[in-house]
């Protein structure tokens, strides 16, 4: 037997009360919903960090990541293309896929990762991102984000979002809501400590 399975067997011949779950169905229906899902999750970016662009008709999604990151030189792609209507945009501007390099640490010195958001949350601006790439690290090492996101996927909570995630073929999902961010006790707060320094969500 592990230490691990040590430790929970100790603790359940210890444990003399034990409560049943409580019911959170009440809450559920006391959250937060949202009139205009689209602008509400627009103005929850912004307030956590990051920017959301909302794709207009005819304009190439391209042309929209190079106008937010003109300077950027190694772009990664975990998307060949995105569905805009009833037309089908190549993503051109990227430099190469996360998948071809042998180590995650290879990743090091990406400037944008575009990828494929699967739900936005409008309470918090959280995206769920799924792993569709073996090398997961593209996430979190990368300078800049790019999360391609399909207007028709917001919900308005947490509850409606966890209703929905699930964890793909490799099973594994994270959250992010804006950039990496950090504070001290001094309340100085650091961008891009532990990931991403921006993070912009293209909304198609």
């Amino acid at each position: 037997m592990s230490s691990r399975e040590d430790i929970l067997q100790s603790i359940r011949r210890n444990t003399r009360v034990r409560y049943e779950k409580p019911d959170l169905s009440a809450l559920e229906h006391e959250a937060l919903t949202y009139e205009d899902k689209l602008s509400k999750f627009c103005e929850v970016i912004k307030q956590v960090g990051g920017q959301a662009v909302i794709l207009k008709d005819k304009e190439n999604v391209n042309d929209v990541i190079k106008a937010a990151y003109p300077d950027a030189k190694r772009i990664a792609s975990t998307i060949k293309e995105i569905k805009t209507g009833n037309t089908i945009q190549p993503i051109t501007c990227s430099t190469f896929h996360p998948d071809d390099v042998e180590e995650s640490g290879d990743l090091d010195g990406t400037d944008v990762a575009i990828v494929d958001g699967r739900i936005g949350v409008c309470e918090n601006g959280a995206v769920w991102l799924t792993q569709d790439v073996e090398q997961r690290a593209v996430y979190f090492i990368s300078e800049a984000l790019v999360i391609i996101l399909d207007r028709n996927n917001l919900v308005n909570n947490m509850h409606e979002a966890y209703k929905r995630i699930d964890t793909g073929e490799y099973g594994y999902g994270v959250f992010i809501s804006g950039p990496s961010k950090t504070a001290d006790i001094e309340q100085a707060l650091v961008m891009g400590a532990h990931g991403a320094r921006s993070v912009t969500v293209i909304l198609v």
